[in-house]
C-alpha cells in the first residue's frame, strides 16, 4: 500500500482548514506533518496531525534542523526530510481548504499537453479571465503566444501543481491592479512539455517519490521568491529526465492569510527583474540524463544562481546537507 505524507507550515492556532486536513488525514491513514515557527503557538494541539514546534525541530537527526534560518518559510524543508520514506507527498498551506477531489488526485489519465519553447501561461487554459501566475516574467503578461494548441495523450509527470479558487497563487501586481476573487473552470489537466516555462508553488503540489530531491526550498533569497526558483530549477531538471510537469484543475480554495501587498511586492522585485534572465541560464547549463543525476545536477542549478548572486553563497551549505540525506 503506497504511503501519502501532507506536509503544511503554520505559525497560527489550528484552523477551520488545518481541522479538516486533520480529520480527513486520519480517515484516509494518510502521514500529516505540521511545520511550526518560532511564532507558532506553544500549545498547538490538533488530533490527526504531528506538529513539530521549533524546539523539536532541532532535535531532529537532520543537520539541517540546526542550519535553516528561523522564521522562514523554507523550514517547511524538515517536513519534506521526515516524510522522504512515503511513496507521495501532498504540500499545501494553512489557508487553504480542500474541495473533495483535493483527496483524488491521480498521476494516470490523458492531458492536454503544450509543446511550445518557451513561457507560457497555465492559468490562461482554465479560464478566459486576465490572471497569470506569480513568478511569471510581467514582460510576458500581454504576450499574445501565451496560449498555444494543445494535444491530448499521456505524460511521465511526478509533479502536478493544483489550482486554487477565490484567491489564487498570483502577484502583487495582479493583486493590486486586477479582480478577485476568481474561480477557475473545469478542464483537463494541462502539461507543459519540455522547454516549456511556468512557474508552479509550493501552496498545493503533489510530488512522487523520484522528484523528492527537488522539492528543496531555498533559504537564502526573497521568500517570494524560494518556491518559484525552486520550481524553475526543479522544472529545468525535469527535462534531463523525461519528466514532464502538469497543472491541473482547482481542488482548494484559498482563504488568504493577511498579508502587505507593498511587502509582497518588495519582495517580489528580484522576480520581476531576473525571472526570465534565470530560466534562460538553467536553460544553457550542461546537465546530465537521468534520476541518478539528479543530486548532481540540483547543486549545478544553484551553484549557477549563487555565482549569478540570486542566491546567497551560504545556500550551498545547506544543500549539501539536504542531499546527504537521500544518499
Amino acid at each position: 500500500m503506497n504511503k501519502t505524507s501532507l506536509v503544511i507550515t503554520s505559525i497560527a492556532a489550528p484552523n477551520a482548514a488545518m481541522k479538516i486536513y486533520a480529520e480527513k488525514c486520519k480517515e484516509l491513514g494518510f502521514e500529516f506533518i505540521v511545520i511550526g515557527d518560532v511564532p507558532s503557538p506553544k500549545d498547538f494541539n490538533l488530533d490527526g496531525c504531528k506538529f513539530l514546534s521549533i524546539e523539536e525541530q532541532r532535535k531532529l537527526p537532520f543537520k539541517l534542523a540546526k542550519l535553516l534560518p528561523e522564521r522562514h518559510y523554507s523550514r517547511k524543508n524538515l517536513g519534506y526530510l521526515l516524510s522522504k520514506d512515503s511513496d507521495v507527498i501532498i504540500e499545501t498551506d494553512d489557508d487553504n481548504f480542500p474541495k473533495e477531489n483535493f483527496w483524488k488526485k491521480s498521476f494516470d489519465g490523458e492531458s492536454r499537453t503544450v509543446n511550445k519553447k518557451g513561457w507560457v501561461n497555465a492559468y490562461r487554459y482554465f479560464t478566459k479571465e486576465n490572471i497569470w501566475p506569480r513568478g511569471l516574467p510581467l514582460e510576458e503578461i500581454q504576450n499574445g503566444s501565451l496560449l498555444e494548441e494543445t494535444k491530448m495523450g499521456k505524460a511521465i509527470t511526478p509533479i502536478m501543481q493544483g489550482l486554487a479558487d477565490e484567491n489564487p497563487d498570483v502577484d502583487a501586481v495582479y493583486r493590486m491592479t486586477q479582480k478577485l476573487p476568481l474561480n477557475f473552470e473545469k478542464n483537463s489537466s494541462l502539461v507543459l512539455g519540455e522547454g516549456c516555462w511556468c512557474p508552479f508553488n509550493s501552496q498545493n503540489t503533489i510530488w512522487k517519490k523520484e522528484a523528492f530531491p527537488l522539492l528543496y526550498l531555498p533559504s537564502y533569497c526573497s521568500f517570494r521568491m524560494t518556491d518559484i526558483w525552486r520550481s524553475f530549477i526543479a522544472q529545468r531538471i525535469a527535462w534531463t529526465c523525461g519528466w514532464n510537469v502538469l497543472f491541473h484543475e482547482a481542488d482548494v480554495w484559498q482563504e488568504r492569510n493577511e498579508h502587505s501587498l507593498l511587502k509582497d511586492f518588495q519582495d517580489e522585485v528580484p522576480g520581476y527583474i531576473n525571472n526570465s534572465k534565470i530560466c534562460r541560464m538553467l536553460e544553457d547549463l550542461d546537465l546530465k540524463s537521468g534520476v541518478e543525476n539528479l543530486g548532481e545536477n540540483l547543486m549545478r542549478c544553484y551553484k549557477m544562481m549563487v555565482t549569478e548572486r540570486f542566491i546567497g553563497e551560504n545556500e550551498i551549505t545547506l544543500l549539501e546537507n539536504w542531499l546527504s540525506e537521500f544518499n
